[in-house]
């Protein structure tokens, strides 16, 4: 079944992201789920949803992250990870780039809870707070 033909049979961007981790069946999907934990505890209102062929992404008023998983990492990916500021030094990956920034984690490694809620909370706040400093392109003169 394709996620396409998943949603037309009503399942949802949260069940098909379950799904996800369940299929995974190995560390990756633990930590994916450990993730997801985190993201909905540092931001209840978050909007998870699912894009690009089926990367889990929660979003708040735009992208705050994505949770990739590849054969031997997790990756989770702030669509505006360059104008956080991480004093844990959390973000270990695509630290070249100019908007970007990521965090690489591998079978085994611990995940510093609190800093990473921080991070997610920090760019949700970066997120609302562009949105109210977007001008209404719903004209008006």
């Amino acid at each position: 079944m394709t996620r396409s033909e998943a949603r037309q049979e009503g399942e949802s961007a949260a069940q098909l992201i379950s799904k996800k981790i369940t299929e995974l069946g190995d560390w990756r999907g633990e930590m994916l789920g450990r993730i997801r934990a985190l993201i909905k505890e540092a931001d209840p209102d978050i909007l998870e949803e699912l894009k690009w062929r089926g990367t889990p992404v929660w979003s708040h008023e735009g992208i705050v992250c994505t949770g990739e998983t590849y054969k031997k990492v997790v990756k989770m990916t702030f669509a505006k990870g360059a104008f956080l500021k991480d004093p844990s030094r959390l973000f270990n990956s695509s630290l070249e780039g100019n908007v970007r920034r990521a965090i690489d984690i591998h079978e085994g490694e611990e995940l510093n809870a609190p800093a990473l809620k921080a991070l997610i909370r920090e760019a949700v706040a970066l997120n609302v707070s562009d949105k109210k400093a977007a001008p209404s392109k719903r004209g008006g003169r």
